[in-house]
C-alpha cells in the first residue's frame, strides 16, 4: 500500500472515530486498511466476513463520502477479506479530543437518562405516548404483552418508517414490565450492539459467555433488526437465541423500518419465527394524532400557543413524529426568545424550510411497484378489464398517485389508459373508504410504500 493510500485511510479513520463510539470503532475498524487502488476503485481489506458485511450495510455511505472528499479519482469502494494487519495504523490514529462538541453532547445525556443495567431510557413511558389510528394496534398488543409476557405475541415485531415512535413504544414496554415484575430481567439493545458483542466473543474465544449473557434475560428487546440482512452468522446466532427464549416462555421484541418479508437476504427460518408471533406496523400519524402530539409536547414544555397555530402545524408538517417535534421546538425557541405570543404569519415564516417537498417518482414506476407486489403484468393495469385483482391494483395506483404524490385526477386518468377523471375520483374514494374497515388493505399499502424507498 502506497504512502498516499495509507494517509488516506488514516484520515478516513480519524473522521469515523470522531463520530461513533469507541467500542464500535474498535470492533468494526480494527485491522482494516486500504490494500490497493485500481482504476479509481478503492479496495479496503477487512479481517473477516462479519466485518465486511457490517461495513457494507452500516458504514458504506460514510466511508465512500469521506474517501471521495479526499480522493477525487475515486469511482467506488470495495471490501475484500485479507490477512493484512492494520492494528498499528489504528494505534496511530489520534483519538478525538474529549472536550469536543460530540463528547460533550453525548456523555451527559447518557449519564442522565440511560440505565446501564438494562439500557432502558426512563423518559420512554406510556404517559407520554400518544395513541391514534396510526399506532393503536401496536399499542394494544403491547399492553397484552405486559399483562402476560412470554405467552402472548411472542415474538412481537413492530415495523414502520423512521421517527414514528417505535423505540418509544418498545422501551415503554420494557420500563413497565420492569416496574410490574421486579424479578424479571429486562434488556434493550440495538442489533448493532448484539452483533458487536457476538463478534467480540468470537475474537476472544468467549462464545459461551455471550450465549449465557443474553439468555439470562426474561425480556430481550432488539431495535433496528433490519440491518441483519446478509449477515448469515449473526442470523444464525439470533435464531438460536430466539429459540431459547421461545422454549422458556421468555418474551422477545423486535423493531424494524420494514416488514421482515422485505429485509434483504433474511433467512426463511427467521421470517417464519417472526410470523409465528405478531407483526404489526406503525404508520405516519394522521392529523388528529399530530394535533394531540403537539399538545402533549407543549404541556411538557409548559408553553402555550394558540389553537390556530397548533392546527396549522398539524396540517402542514405531515411527516414523522420527529419532524413534528422538531418544528414545535423551533416555535418554542422563538416564543421564549421573543417572550410573546407568535402570530400565524410568523409561524409560517419560521416553518417554511421545514416543509418537505412531495416525493417524486415516475408514474410508470408506481405502476411497476404495485404490479410486482400483486404479481401482475404491468401492461394489465393499463388495459380495459373488469378482472377483480387488476381493478384493485389499478385503483390502488390511482389512490397512491393522488394521496402520496399529489398528481391531478385528469393526469392520472390520462396516464392509466385514458380514464375519465371522475373514474379516478371514484377509485380514490373507494380505496379511502375500504381502508377504514379493511386492515389487510392498510397493511398492503404500507408494504407497497416501503417498496418505494
Amino acid at each position: 500500500m502506497s504512502t498516499n493510500t495509507k494517509q488516506l485511510w488514516k484520515n478516513c479513520l480519524s473522521e469515523i472515530e470522531a463520530g461513533i463510539s469507541k467500542a464500535n470503532f474498535c470492533t468494526w475498524f480494527k485491522n482494516t486498511s486500504i490494500v490497493r487502488e485500481d482504476m479509481g476503485i478503492i479496495y479496503i481489506g477487512v479481517p473477516n466476513e462479519f466485518v465486511r458485511d457490517w461495513l457494507m450495510n452500516k458504514y458504506h455511505k460514510l466511508i465512500t463520502k469521506i474517501i471521495a472528499d479526499s480522493y477525487e479519482n475515486m469511482r467506488a469502494v470495495e471490501y475484500t477479506i485479507t490477512k493484512v494487519e492494520a492494528a498499528k495504523e489504528m494505534e496511530r490514529v489520534e483519538a478525538p479530543v474529549e472536550s469536543g462538541n460530540y463528547i460533550n453532547k453525548e456523555l451527559p445525556l447518557r449519564d442522565l437518562y440511560i440505565n446501564p443495567e438494562d439500557n432502558l431510557n426512563p423518559r420512554y413511558h406510556f404517559n407520554s405516548f400518544i395513541v391514534g389510528a396510526f399506532n393503536e394496534l401496536a399499542y394494544a398488543a403491547s399492553l397484552a404483552i405486559i399483562d402476560s409476557p412470554g405467552t402472548k405475541y411472542n415474538p412481537f415485531f413492530i415495523y414502520g418508517g423512521t421517527g414514528l415512535g417505535k423505540t418509544h413504544l418498545i422501551q415503554a414496554v420494557g420500563n413497565l414490565i420492569k416496574d410490574k415484575y421486579p424479578n424479571k430481567k429486562v434488556h434493550y439493545m440495538t442489533l448493532e450492539k448484539f452483533a458487536t458483542d457476538f463478534i467480540n466473543s468470537l475474537q476472544s474465544n468467549k462464545a459461551n459467555s455471550f450465549k449465557e449473557k443474553y439468555r439470562k434475560y426474561d425480556l430481550l428487546i432488539i431495535d433496528d433488526i433490519q440491518f441483519i440482512g446478509k449477515m448469515e452468522k449473526i442470523q444464525e446466532e439470533l435464531f438460536h437465541t430466539f429459540n431459547t427464549f421461545h422454549e422458556n416462555n421468555k418474551q422477545i421484541i423486535f423493531s424494524s423500518d420494514k416488514h421482515p418479508n422485505y429485509i434483504p437476504e433474511l433467512a426463511d427460518r427467521l421470517k417464519s419465527r417472526f410470523a409465528a408471533g405478531m407483526i404489526v406496523d406503525i404508520s405516519p400519524p394522521e392529523y388528529e394524532s399530530r394535533l394531540a402530539i403537539l399538545k402533549v409536547k407543549l404541556r411538557e414544555l409548559n408553553v402555550a400557543l394558540d389553537q390556530e397555530i397548533l392546527e396549522y402545524v398539524a396540517a402542514s408538517v405531515d411527516g414523522n413524529i420527529r419532524e413534528l417535534e422538531g418544528s414545535m421546538n423551533t416555535l418554542v425557541c422563538q416564543y421564549r426568545l421573543k417572550n410573546k405570543t407568535l402570530t400565524l404569519a410568523e409561524v409560517k415564516n419560521l416553518l417554511k424550510n421545514n416543509m418537505r417537498p412531495k416525493k417524486n417518482m415516475a408514474i410508470k414506476d408506481i405502476v411497476k411497484t404495485v404490479s410486482e407486489y400483486y404479481k401482475l403484468e404491468e401492461s394489465s393495469v393499463y388495459e380495459k378489464t373488469r378482472k377483480k385483482e387488476i381493478v384493485k391494483a389499478r385503483q390502488i395506483v390511482m389512490y397512491l398517485l393522488r394521496e402520496d404524490f399529489n398528481v391531478s385526477y385528469p393526469l392520472i386518468g390520462q396516464k392509466l389508459g385514458g380514464k375519465d377523471h371522475t373514474t379516478v375520483i371514484h377509485s380514490c374514494i373507494k380505496i379511502k373508504n375500504d381502508l377504514k374497515s379493511d386492515p389487510q388493505l392498510l397493511q398492503e399499502l404500507d408494504q407497497i410504500r416501503i417498496m418505494f424507498k
